[in-house]
């Protein structure tokens, strides 16, 4: 009783005048809810409503039949018995005819169409009945908007779902339909007439069927809407509108061919328009209805059609040269949206209605055009409309021969003779045989035939390839353009060549050489089926091209030409590796190119070598096996050279190698099978090498840098790229020939101990005899750790943290990279039987911890599982100061690991760092500081403070993604709410104690502060903006004074401007106002750095945006800033300053005098 008395009161609540939307939105909502757990049936609910149902108040019966309708479109998923659904369809049927409840009505009938099979829907008897009702009822247009569109939706529900109920309903049907949609208007409305009309013309197909009756009617009115246009726009989704009714209309324009007599004449119509977007339009909708209409209805038409897209294209060109022309042979043009829309129509009415070739070739334009190519021998003499319509004609010849082999016979027996007679050659047969330049003497010169010709011969190669593996294979010997071909084919190669020779000694972009290479290139790539040149002709291209190669590289257009169409040469090759062309191209081309590469002897310069052995192996897998064998050949000949010999000319060698080696072979294997073998193979061919130098002593310095940092990042790419299995091999190799020299020295290990001590790092300022090959060693294999994966398996890791720790307070940096890589991989724990053998993370920091705190008892640890290190407690020993930058820098990577990896440990190594920041003379520091120089002391705060920046910031280097780091999601933002409150702290006691000795160390505080802030990402300090805007102006204020610091500056620079430009620090920017601005005036005229400059000028404007009542009082200071601004010598700067003053003089309306 009380759930009844429930569902009750909903109903009584929706259809209340005095019910809100929200109110009767609730009520549906909670009646469906009970109908569909069951609480309540549905015919219940309907016998308990009948009073609201039937009533003769037209407002509560209206309201009654919308709540049920609503609810059975809640109840779409909700099984229900056809008795049910056959009684509720007849209602809802019957008021279509209550106008005043119609809104209702109608939804209910679509609700009740939607419905699926396995749930209950409506019969076949049902829908009919439903549209007869829609038909003799329903006055569509006299309907508000909204119940116009869910009437179009209730019809193209019954063409969609019912067409077989509804298809005998014939002429009342179209009839009714016309009578609907005449005269609608609305966007989203036509949307849904333009698919109904789609709709009916998919139901009554027959050209002598219901539709055909009516046709003319139905199309006078979808013709009206074209083209579509909104005469009062109201947004920028207008366009996105626009397309999508545009789309429907010509979906609906080529339903049927019923309406091709009418569309038509239409679209040509519209072609005359004065209207650029109806030109387009109409091309496009000829361009679709011409695939829908069917060659036999587009035939009557094809006169109109092409003088159309004759004058669009040709009688009145409208294309203009691209900047990229001159690279392009000159030829280089950028289409109008007209004339690409022709273009489009052209390419379909040849495919749909081949005969159409006729009037292209029979053109008297055309014909008197190509008769007149004499006129137009040298490209330069051309003048632009004849250029434009040689381009035309071309492309017209192109799109003609494209579509099939007859068409392409056409075109080519119609135009190619008077081309080729023209540059004075024959297509007469000739006799195969090698180019016999002494022969060739009746070849003249002119530059419109030769692009024809070329434009010609591309669509023939492109209907060979498309052609190419057909089956039944065919036979091109018969076919005229192909015979007509081989039989020129010897002339064009010699015609080609000789262009390049006559123009072999300029470097400019030469039109010559652009369409000789081209004309080349495309009689090389035909596919294998059909061969236009014999096998000596076709070697003889290759020689030719491979002579430019590596002979003519001081010209620079001609050799990047020639290269390129070796690549495409290679392209069309490799589908066929047992073909001739295949085996020619390798034997004339990839040999010859990858010997140049440890070959001394060619003029070449090795960048050229490089880049052309690259880009020939990367048309191939095979090709490019051959380049790195290549490669890997002149690696090993020029170390020996540098390293063995001395020569440092093999150096400077050996690091552009190195550096296509890591920059673009191995990238470019990624991915390949087989791919491993070839960094796997070059690590350990490098250790090897090393192994058996006894030397690596290299001048100068440095090209021995130069080679190193080529080599580290090699080697780090090499084994980033291999799997854990090849790592394990790669790192086992590298400490077996680290173990046979002298790098390890008589190292003993000592779990809780220091690793070196004093004496050990004064030793090491001249340790053994070969300290270069002890430093490139340690170097390589930091790259190797640096690469690793975190599953690899890492024998003998202490004695490997032993060396880093050893190098790293020495001053080596790839140590320190090493370490961190290590700490940020290693497992924290290994369980099974190499548990013992195997580093883990907690091995590791229980060997780190003590060299950098100095620490010699064991007892001083509380535990040796590395959770009890206290990095907090690191203070300067009594070690030289360089040992304690040193160590600085150690901590910086190694806790840059660890925050990566969301390691605890990362607070003590903050609290480690932040200790340095505030060295001063109190408590235990206070003797060691009195033996170390100021200057040093600062020196060490400064690296300490940049050590944020080492932490925070991307590295490349060694920990990120590419070689395979332990990230943690937000590690970021949750150091800086993390270090955040600890910074403040630290700020303000600076602050209120200045005069102190600690405010010594307030700039260093700031200056790691802006490190953390400038590297954190923006929504962090967004959300931290009120409490950080104070600190970093004090950043901008004290960081300012010197010129060392600009780059620092800029980054804090530009998180100011991030917080002025996002709503989210709006608050803040207006709290600080006055402060942020009087720091902005300030840098408007810092010295240092453009960019500054620049940003400071951009953030007042945005100032500029603030409530007046904050900004107004330093109006007038801004704008004699930004008067000062205008005067700055860099242009940009000066821009700025305009729209700045613009900006802030118009705050209120007072003159500019000052």
């Amino acid at each position: 009783m009380g759930d009844s008395v429930e569902w009750i009161k909903h109903v009584e609540l929706y259809v209340s005048s005095a019910a809100t939307p929200s109110q009767q939105a609730a009520s549906v909502d909670a009646v469906a809810t009970l109908v569909k757990n069951d609480f309540l049936t549905l015919e219940t609910l309907v016998r308990e409503m009948e009073m609201y149902l039937t009533t003769t108040d037209s407002i509560i019966r209206s309201r009654g039949i919308l709540l049920l309708a609503e609810l059975l479109d809640q109840l779409a998923s909700k099984l229900l018995s056809s008795s049910s659904i056959h009684s509720l369809i007849g209602f809802f049927t019957e008021r279509l005819a209550d106008w005043k409840a119609l809104h209702g009505a109608i939804v209910g009938c679509l609700a009740l169409l939607r419905r699926k099979v396995d749930v209950g829907s409506v019969t076949n008897s049902e829908a009919k009945a439903v549209a007869e009702s829609y038909l003799q009822n329903l006055q569509v247009q006299s309907l508000g908007q909204h119940d116009r569109k869910l009437s179009f939706q209730l019809m193209e529900c019954l063409l969609n779902h019912y067409p077989g109920a509804i298809g005998d309903l014939e002429d009342n049907l179209v009839y009714g339909i016309c009578e609907a949609i005449d005269g609608e208007k609305d966007p989203q409305c036509l949307l849904h007439v333009f698919h109904i009309v789609e709709c009916l013309a998919q139901l009554y197909p027959d050209p002598s069927g219901p539709l055909a009756t009516y046709a003319e009617d139905m199309f006078e009115i979808l013709g009206s809407y074209f083209p579509i246009h909104f005469t009062h726009p109201k947004g920028e989704d207008d366009d996105t509108k626009r397309d999508e009714l545009s789309r429907a209309l010509m979906l609906a324009f080529a339903s049927t061919p019923l309406f091709e007599p009418f569309s038509i004449p239409l679209l040509l119509e519209k072609l005359s328009s004065s209207l650029p977007s109806a030109k387009v339009e109409s091309f496009r909708y000829l361009s679709y209805c011409t695939t829908k209409y069917g060659p036999q209805r587009m035939a009557r038409h094809a006169e109109a059609l092409w003088s159309f897209v004759k004058d669009t294209s040709y009688n009145s060109p409208q294309s203009t040269l691209t900047k990229e022309s001159e690279l392009l042979g000159g030829m280089g043009f950028q289409d109008s949206d007209i004339m690409t829309h022709a273009f489009i129509l052209l390419q379909e009415v040849i495919q749909q209605y081949g005969d159409f070739i006729n009037l292209i070739i029979g053109d008297n334009d055309i014909n008197i055009f190509m008769n007149s190519l004499n006129q137009y021998e040298e490209m330069d003499e051309i003048p632009l409309l004849a250029k434009q319509r040689l381009y035309v004609v071309g492309h017209i010849l192109s799109t003609s021969a494209k579509p099939s082999l007859a068409l392409c016979n056409k075109v080519f027996q119609s135009f190619f003779p008077l081309l080729m007679e023209s540059l004075g050659l024959s297509v007469a047969k000739s006799p195969n045989g090698y180019l016999d330049e002494d022969s060739f003497s009746s070849f003249k010169f002119n530059f419109a035939a030769i692009y024809l010709c070329i434009e010609l011969l591309s669509a023939c190669r492109y209907v060979a390839v498309s052609l190419d593996g057909s089956t039944p294979t065919l036979d091109f010997s018969h076919q005229t353009w192909s015979t007509m071909l081989s039989n020129s084919c010897k002339s064009l190669v010699k015609a080609f060549f000789s262009l390049l020779r006559s123009t072999v000694a300029g470097d400019r972009p030469s039109s010559d050489v652009y369409f000789g290479v081209k004309g080349l290139e495309i009689l090389a790539t035909f596919p294998e089926i059909f061969l236009p040149v014999s096998k000596s002709i076709y070697d003889n291209i290759l020689s030719g091209f491979v002579t430019i190669v590596t002979s003519d590289s001081n010209n620079t257009f001609l050799w990047t030409l020639t290269l390129k169409a070796l690549v495409e040469i290679g392209f069309s090759v490799i589908k066929y590796p047992e073909s001739e062309k295949a085996a020619s191209f390798e034997s004339i081309i990839v040999e010859k190119i990858v010997s140049l590469i440890p070959s001394g002897e060619s003029a070449m310069p090795l960048s050229l070598k490089l880049q052309a052995a690259f880009e020939i192996g990367g048309t191939g897998k095979d090709y490019m096996f051959r380049v790195v064998h290549g490669l890997n050949a002149a690696i090993y000949t020029n170390f020996s050279a540098a390293y063995d010999q001395g020569n440092h000319e093999s150096g400077k060698v050996m690091v552009k190698l190195l550096d296509t080696y890591s920059q673009k072979v191995l990238p470019w294997f990624l991915g390949i099978e087989s791919f491993e073998e070839i960094p796997l193979n070059f690590a350990l061919s490098v250790w090897e090498k090393i192994g058996h130098t006894k030397s690596l002593n290299l001048s100068p310095q440095e090209i021995a840098s130069d080679l190193l940092g080529a080599l580290m990042t090699a080697m780090k790419k090499a084994v980033g790229s291999c799997s854990k299995e090849s790592q394990e091999i790669i790192i086992n190799k590298a400490f077996g020939v680290l173990s046979s020299s002298t790098v390890f020295g008589q190292m003993e290990i000592k779990s809780g101990s220091s690793i070196v001590n004093e004496e050990e790092l004064h030793q090491t300022d001249n340790p053994g005899d070969s300290p270069c090959r002890d430093e490139w060693l340690t170097s390589l294999f930091a790259s190797v750790i640096i690469g690793l994966r975190p599953q690899t398996s890492i024998s003998n890791g202490k004695m490997i943290v032993q060396l880093f720790i050893k190098s790293l307070l020495n001053g080596h940096v790839p140590s320190a990279h090493a370490l961190g890589s290590l700490v940020n991989k290693l497992p924290l724990d290994i369980n099974g039987m190499d548990s013992s053998r195997n580093l883990t993370l907690n091995k590791a920091l229980d060997l780190i911890s003590p060299s950098f705190m100095g620490i010699s008892h064991y007892d001083n640890i509380s535990r040796n599982d590395g959770s009890g290190i206290d990095f907090s407690s690191l203070r300067l020993n009594t070690l030289r100061m360089q040992s304690g930058i040193n160590t600085v820098v150690g901590l910086a990577w190694i806790g840059k690991g660890l925050l990566m990896r969301g390691h605890e440990k990362i607070k003590d190594i903050t609290m480690a760092l932040l200790s340095f920041l505030t060295l001063d003379c109190n408590g235990g520091n206070l003797k060691e500081l009195q033996k170390i120089d100021e200057d040093d002391v600062h020196q060490l705060r400064i690296i300490a403070a940049d050590a944020f920046h080492i932490i925070m910031s991307d590295s490349g280097e060694s920990l990120s993604r590419a070689y395979h780091a332990t990230v943690r999601p937000l590690y970021k933002q949750r150091f800086f709410s993390t270090i955040m409150p600890i910074f403040l702290s630290l700020v303000m006691k600076s602050d209120a104690s200045r005069d102190s000795p600690t405010s010594t160390s307030r700039s260093m505080l700031l200056r790691a502060f802006a490190h953390v802030v400038s590297d954190t990402p923006m929504t962090a300090v967004l959300a931290e903006a009120k409490k950080i805007v104070p600190i970093l102006l004090d950043c901008l204020s004290v960081l300012s004074k010197d010129a060392v610091n600009k780059e620092i500056i800029y980054n804090v620079l530009l998180v100011m401007s991030g917080i002025l430009l996002e709503k989210n620090g709006h608050e803040a920017a207006v709290e600080n106002a006055p402060s942020i601005i009087n720091q902005l005036i300030d840098l408007t005229s810092y010295l240092h750095m453009m960019a500054i400059r620049e940003t400071a000028i951009q953030c007042l404007v945005a100032m500029s945006e603030l409530p007046h009542t904050r900004i107004y009082p330093l109006r007038t200071k801004v704008l004699q800033a930004t008067s000062k601004a205008l005067d700055d010598p860099k242009r940009i700067v000066r821009q700025e300053a305009v729209r700045c003053r613009q900006s802030w003089a118009s705050i209120a309306s007072r003159s500019l005098h000052f």
